[in-house]
Formats: C-alpha cells, structure tokens, sequence
C-alpha cells in the first residue's frame, strides 16, 4: 500500500516538464539536483531554531525591553469564581446582554447571558462584565511578549535577508528573470543555494510548532494559511526544481518585514515620531515589493517566461496556484496598510494596528457601554441582578392599562 502510494505521488507527470523523466535527473558525482528527503532535514532545524529563540527571548530580547522603558500595563486581575470561570473556558468570553426590548417577550426568552450569570453570582451586572474585561486581559500576551517576539523575528529576518542577497548577488537571474528557466529542469543545486532553502523552511516550520504560543492577531487565520502556503511553495518548488524563481520569492519577502518588525518593537517603547517614520518606510517598501515586483518578477516569470520552455503541466499549475494565494494574501494585507496610511496623512498620526488585540480597560468598557446606548438611544438598566427586578419590570408592564376602542380599561 505505501509502496503503491510512493509510485503514485513521485510520478514524474505531477513534478517534471513533458518530455523529461526522473532518469534524466539522476546525480553523478559533479552534478547534485534536489531530493525530496532533504527536506526533512528542516524539522530538526527547525526545532533548533525553536530552542535558539527561547533563549534568545530570555537572555537577550526581554533584559533588553527592560532597558529601552517597555513595561508590562499592571492588570487588575478577575476574582475567583468558579462559575464565571466555567462560563469563560466552556462558553465563550464575551457574554451577550438581553435585548434591549426584552421586556417585549416572555421572561425565559428575555434574560440575558449576563444577568443569568449576576444572579447565579448574587453580583451586579456591571461586576460580571468587569469580571470577564479583566479576565479576557489576562490572556492577552504581555507588552515585553511582544517585544521580545519582535526582536527575535528581526533578528531573523535581518539574517535571512541580507543571507539571500549574499547567495544571489552573483547569479545571473537575480539580474535577468528569464534565466530562472535556462536549462529547467536540469539545473545543478549548488551548496549555497541548499542552505538557504533550508534556513527559510526551517524558520517557517518553527513558526508553525510556535503559532500556538505566539501572539495571536486578527489575522491569524490569514497567517496560518500564509505560513501553510509558504512550507508548500518552498517544498514543492525544491522538489520541482524551481529553486531559482524560490529564491526571488523569499528575498522579495524578506525585504519588507525588515521593516515591520523593528516598527513594532519602537512603538513598544513608544518611540512614536520614529515610529511613524519607519512605518511609512515600511508601507512602500511593502506595497512596491508586494503589489509591483513580485507580480513582475514571479508571477508573470511563472506564468509567462515558463511557457517558452516547456509546455504546461501539474506542476505548472500547482506553483502559481500557491504564488496566487501569496498575492491574494498581499493584496489583504496592502488594504490594512492603505488604510492606517490613509488615517496617518488626514489625522497626523499613527492608527494602532488593525490586526492587534487591544487591551481592555474598566473606563474603556464604560464609555462603550454609554456609546452604544446613545447609538441605540435606549436606556439600559445593567443593574438588574435578581429575578426579583425582572419580575417588576414584567408585572409594571402588565398592569399597564390597554386602550380598548379609544377608551383605558378600567382595573
């Protein structure tokens, strides 16, 4: 059965041009082409990297963020209660109101999570909600977390970058993209070119073992499917041989989060003129990259040059299907940075990142609250804790006259 499943998943059809078979890709001793069993190298790599960042977090980054003025916001922290707590972890971590009609309909369908929970607590409404502020605050990552994250994905970066322009500055398709097809698929894999490869999937694997610890974003669905996309189209395309168009793409990607990260860990300190000085570096150093070189230098190398040597195939397919994903990720991304831009060059400052889980605070949750009623423009009363209040309001509701043909209903 694996044997059968092996045949059938390295058939050359999937992975080489038509006309060119695995024999024609066999290894002698001056010529080396990629082996898919080399990329299983990148999860002991990978978890040596996770090692590295641990300690480099502990002993360098986060020392660091004491240094440069980052401290921790002091929490208040939620009370013990088991019943708020088992709501919380099994639930869900916002408790919904009533309606602000409820009075309209029966009792049982009219009381909301929260005043279910102030009567089961014997709380007022507004502790409870303060109760899950404080503990939805507790979950949130650290500011000096978050520093220390930054540091090591610059750190990273930086490397990564600056590795890739070391490794490509002398290759002919750096400078002509038409050379990413000279001789495909029978281009020698050179040792340079293998470390590199190996360095970038190792790191985007670490980041997969790390994604359930790290700080989650608004956009971490759209991050995973990123990271998921990347460990596909670096291993595919080693596996096809599309090493030379693989290394554009990573160069072309690192070039732009060498400036995100370091613009995350300045406001941080709050370093906000700098901050915003970086950012603006960043945003067209992103939009240029992403949304112009890339879909010039990849996607129509891919989907253009590619035919004038060999003839569509799955592997064809496959390659841009990921290259299109990556692009539509960074049309996503390049709407949130026009956005901040934008809000930037009328306000004259910097909007927090729209991906970013702000913190809560008790005054910030009661100036919402009054937001919402003046949207509404009904009055809420969040004091209702006993079943005794509800039934008040109910009976008053019922003993209200009716007017029956234009005359009130005597009692």
């Amino acid at each position: 059965m694996a044997h059968s499943l092996n045949e059938w998943l390295w058939q050359h059809e999937y992975w080489l041009p038509p006309g060119i078979t695995w024999e024609d890709m066999k290894e002698s001793e001056d010529t080396h082409y990629p082996q898919p069993h080399d990329l299983l190298l990148s999860i002991p790599f990978a978890l040596i990297l996770v090692v590295i960042r641990c300690f480099f977090e502990r002993t360098i980054a986060l020392p660091l963020s004491g240094k440069l003025g980052v401290r921790d916001k002091l929490r208040p922290k939620a009370q013990p209660n088991p019943v708020l707590e088992t709501f919380y972890g099994m639930r869900r971590k916002n408790p919904k109101e009533a309606s602000p009609f409820f009075l309209c309909f029966p009792l049982d369908l009219a009381l909301g999570e929260l005043i279910n929970l102030a009567k089961q607590c014997d709380l007022p409404v507004r502790k409870v909600e303060r109760w899950f502020r404080r503990r939805r605050n507790t979950d949130r990552p650290s500011l000096s977390k978050k520093f220390c994250e930054a540091c090591w994905r610059f750190t990273f970066y930086i490397i990564s970058f600056f590795t890739g322009l070391a490794v490509l500055y002398d290759k002919p398709w750096l400078w002509d993209h038409r050379e990413c097809w000279t001789g495909y698929p029978q281009q020698p894999l050179q040792p340079s070119l293998f470390w590199y490869y190996l360095l970038e999937l190792s790191f985007y694997c670490s980041l997969v073992f790390t994604l359930p610890f790290d700080v989650k974003r608004k956009d971490f669905k759209e991050q995973v499917v990123h990271h998921a996309a990347t460990i596909f189209l670096i291993s595919f395309s080693y596996c096809a041989n599309y090493i030379r168009i693989g290394t554009l793409v990573m160069v072309i990607h690192d070039a732009s989060d060498c400036f995100l990260e370091p613009t995350k860990i300045l406001h941080y300190m709050k370093w906000k003129k700098t901050c915003n000085c970086l950012f603006m570096i960043f945003s067209a150093v992103f939009l240029i990259s992403r949304l112009v070189i890339f879909p010039y230098t990849v996607l129509y190398n891919t989907y253009y040059y590619s035919m004038e040597i060999f003839q569509p195939f799955f592997g064809y397919y496959f390659m841009n299907a990921l290259l299109i994903t990556l692009q539509l990720l960074h049309v996503f991304w390049s709407c949130l940075i026009i956005h901040m831009v934008y809000k930037f060059i009328l306000q004259g400052t910097m909007e927090k990142d729209l991906r970013s889980d702000t913190e809560e605070s008790d005054e910030d949750g009661e100036r919402e609250k009054i937001r919402e009623k003046e949207r509404n423009g009904i009055t809420h009363f969040n004091n209702l804790t006993s079943n005794n209040c509800v039934q008040r309001n109910v009976s008053q509701q019922n003993n209200r006259t009716h007017l029956t043909n234009g005359h009130a209903k005597e009692r």
